[in-house]
């Protein structure tokens, strides 16, 4: 029985490392493409930019926008389970 206590112990704390990276990595990619979306609004703000080109710079926002919140969101959900003492490895198929 204590062997298997300690294979779940051990499980646990691979799954907190696993999410604890998860979660730095999103953060960073996060902040990257922030750093995008400044870019985006400041190349908007050239006023020689014809209509296309504006419409083309939209569109590549509110794509960063979407990726945004979805990362957004799965960084809650990663913090939300490490912090509630629940962390799993995350398959992905």
């Amino acid at each position: 029985m204590r062997q298997s206590q300690a294979e779940t112990r051990r499980q646990h704390d691979v799954a907190k490392r696993s999410m604890t990276k998860e979660a730095k990595q999103l953060a960073a990619l996060i902040a990257g493409l922030r750093k995008s979306l400044e870019a985006i609004s400041k190349e908007r703000a050239n006023s020689k930019l014809t209509g296309a080109e504006m419409g083309l710079l939209d569109e590549r926002r509110n794509n960063l926008l979407l990726t945004i919140a979805a990362l957004d969101d799965r960084l809650s959900a990663v913090q939300g389970l490490i912090n509630l003492g629940r962390p799993h490895i995350i398959r992905v198929h």
